[in-house]
C-alpha cells in the first residue's frame, strides 16, 4: 500500500506560529520532485510541541494542498491511547489515506500494552495504520513478534515504520509476513539495506531537502537498477549523517532555510543549531552540490 519516498515533513514556523504559506510551498516542492507520500505531524514535524488545534490544522491544510495527488499519512500518535484514537479519527474525517501512530512514549508499556494500544487505535479509527517503532525516542522497543501479532490480528495495520536501527527486526517481520505488511525504513541511512531485504520504502528526513534523490533511489531499486540505487545511497550518506549532528529536526530545518524552503525556526525545548553544527552541515551541503542562499 505504501512504497517509495514518503517525506516526514517539517512544520514551518514564522515568529513562533504556523506558516501556512510555506507549508503549501513545501507540499508543492515534494510533489514536483517525485515524493510518494507526505507525512505531516511526525517527529520531524515537531508534533510534540504542536497544540491539538495546530496539529489538526496542519493535517487539514496538508490534505487540502495535496488534493489527492499523492498519499497523506497523518501523524496521529500519543502516549495516551484515547488521544491517539481521537487524532486518528480526526485524520480520517479530514481525508487522510492513513495514519502514522508511534509507540507510546514515556510510560514505557509492556509488549502486551503495546499490542492492546494499537488494537484499540485500529478498531476505533478504522483506517489504514502505519505503526511507528522508534525506541531511541520513546524508551520502548516494539519487538517483531508484537508487530507480527498485530498485523495478523488487525487488517488495517498495514505497515510499520522501523526506526530501531536494528535491521534484524525488519528481517524477522518480512520473513514472517512477506508482502502482507509494508516495512518502511525510519532511518535514511538504512533505507537501501531495508529495501534489499524486501522493504518497500522510507519515511524520510533527508527528503525534506533532496526529495528527488530519495525518490530516484527508491524507484531505481524497484526497477532493479541496483547500481543507480547504490550510487544514490552512497551520495546521500554523508548528508544523512550531517542531519543528525544535533537533534532532529534542528539540522534539517536549518538546511531547509539555507535552501530557501522555510525558516529554521524550532520550538523550545529545541534550540537553534550550534555554530559548530552549522559549519559541519554547511560544509557537507556544499560538498553534496547544493546551492546555499545567503
Amino acid at each position: 500500500m505504501f512504497q517509495g519516498s514518503c517525506v516526514a515533513l517539517v512544520t514551518p514556523f514564522h515568529n513562533g506560529e504556523l506558516d501556512e504559506r510555506k507549508l503549501k510551498d513545501l507540499v508543492e516542492f515534494q510533489i514536483s520532485n517525485g515524493t510518494s507520500a507526505i507525512v505531516p505531524c511526525g517527529t520531524t514535524g515537531e508534533s510534540s510541541t504542536l497544540s491539538h488545534k495546530e496539529h489538526g490544522r496542519v493535517i487539514d491544510r496538508v490534505i487540502k494542498y495535496v488534493n489527492k495527488r499523492i498519499q497523506v499519512i497523518a501523524g496521529a500518535g500519543s502516549n495516551s491511547t484515547r488521544e491517539a484514537v481521537e487524532l486518528a479519527r480526526h485524520a480520517k474525517a479530514s481525508g487522510a489515506d492513513a495514519v502514522l501512530s508511534i509507540t507510546p512514549y514515556y510510560n514505557k508499556p509492556t509488549q502486551h500494552g503495546l499490542k492492546s494500544h494499537f488494537q484499540a487505535v485500529a478498531r476505533e479509527a478504522s483506517l489504514p495504520i502505519v505503526v511507528y517503532n522508534v525506541p531511541g525516542r520513546t524508551g520502548v522497543n516494539m519487538l517483531p513478534a508484537t508487530v507480527i501479532e498485530l498485523a495478523q490480528a488487525e487488517k488495517n495495520i498495514v505497515a510499520v515504520k522501523e526506526a530501531s536501527g536494528n535491521i534484524d527486526q525488519s528481517s524477522e517481520i518480512i520473513r514472517t509476513l512477506g508482502s502482507t505488511i509494508d516495512v518502511l525504513s525510519g532511518d535514511d541511512a538504512l533505507t537501501l539495506p531495508i529495501l534489499s531485504i524486501g522493504g518497500k520504502g522510507v519515511i524520510s528526513v533527508i527528503a525534506n531537502i533532496v526529495p528527488k534523490d530519495v525518490a530516484d533511489m527508491c524507484a531505481a531499486w524497484e526497477k532493479g537498477d541496483i547500481e543507480t540505487a547504490r550510487a544514490l545511497h552512497l551520495k546521500m550518506y554523508p548528508l544523512v549523517k550531517a542531519l543528525f549532528f544535533e537533534t532532529n529536526p534542528v539540522p534539517v530545518k536549518t538546511a531547509a532555510s539555507w535552501l530557501g524552503l522555510c525558516a529554521a525556526d524550532v520550538r523550545l525545548p529545541l534550540v537553534p543549531l550550534t555554530q559548530a553544527g552549522q559549519e559541519k552541515l554547511k560544509s557537507t551541503m556544499k560538498e553534496y552540490g547544493l546551492e546555499l542562499r545567503p
